[in-house]
């Protein structure tokens, strides 16, 4: 994906340390492995978390300055999600509000509660902002084999896509449904819900490649290979040895690359019908 030198978004807050205090608790590769562990027990990193607690990573006064290159590549992949999805709801007479894409390392807080790196990158609906432990990205890349910087940015699009989701009340009609279902039933939703997720993420990687014509060869098999990787079948399987359907909250890895072919293929969000969808 060729990014440098592009527009970056004005929506990043970072918290990580140095930019407001070092973050206490589990670091390094500490907190590498704890977020590979969290992945593998089948965390729902989606927007349903809970807990609370003092943030330990506060965020800087002022406006936020991009000065490194790891902040960077996620400001100009913001960027984009906030162009395609911009034009995408103006297309529908709609308005999209942009959400804020929060860095930090160890833990910070929420509207959702304690963000801790164990959880992955999250979408906390209240407060509207995508939260990413930077530390995940060398967890794709040196534990769950997910290399390349596609790779990354179809991670940022599919927590963007929850945001979407919420922006078009989808989030909470699934919330609300699965408070008032069973725990099997309450996976199966949540597995729709991402699974839908990740075929907006390629919408977006379609309409990046239509307006900007960034992507380079080999880009969406980073997407599908990092798809692959984390379904909840694969990481069941490294984990456990043995995969458990009933427990499953993010889909396949057949599924989320299936549904991500489908979305870059189309172009069209109305693709994205995980909930109607006879087969996922």
């Amino acid at each position: 994906m060729r990014w440098q030198g592009r527009r970056t978004s004005r929506n990043i807050q970072d918290r990580r340390g140095g930019r407001g205090g070092r973050a206490a608790g589990v670091g390094g590769i500490g907190a590498i492995l704890v977020v590979v562990v969290g992945l593998f027990l089948g965390v729902d990193v989606s927007p349903f978390l809970g807990g609370g607690g003092m943030s330990d990573s506060q965020s800087t006064s002022g406006p936020n300055q991009i000065d490194d290159q790891a902040e960077e590549f996620v400001a100009v992949v913001l960027a984009d999600t906030e162009t395609v999805w911009g034009d995408i709801f103006r297309q529908s007479g709609l308005r999209y509000r942009e959400p804020t894409l929060v860095l930090f390392d160890g833990r910070t807080q929420s509207a959702c509660g304690l963000a801790d790196a164990a959880m992955g990158p999250f979408y906390c609906p209240p407060d509207q902002q995508v939260y990413l432990d930077m530390g995940f990205f060398r967890v794709m890349d040196q534990q769950l084999g997910a290399k390349g910087d596609f790779a990354k940015a179809y991670v940022v699009a599919h927590e963007v896509a929850h945001h979407v989701q919420n922006q078009l009340g989808i989030l909470e009609q699934t919330n609300a449904l699965r408070a008032r279902s069973s725990k099997t039933d309450a996976n199966a939703i949540s597995v729709r819900t991402e699974l839908q997720a990740d075929c907006y993420s390629g919408i977006w990687a379609r309409h990046v490649q239509e307006r900007f014509g960034v992507l380079e060869r080999g880009d969406i098999e980073e997407a599908l290979n990092t798809a692959a990787r984390i379904g909840d079948d694969a990481l069941q399987r490294a984990a456990q040895g043995v995969v458990v359907p009933d427990s499953f909250t993010h889909g396949t890895s057949a599924q989320r690359q299936r549904w991500f072919a489908q979305g870059f293929e189309s172009g069209d969000p109305a693709i994205c019908d995980t909930f109607g969808a006879a087969r996922l």
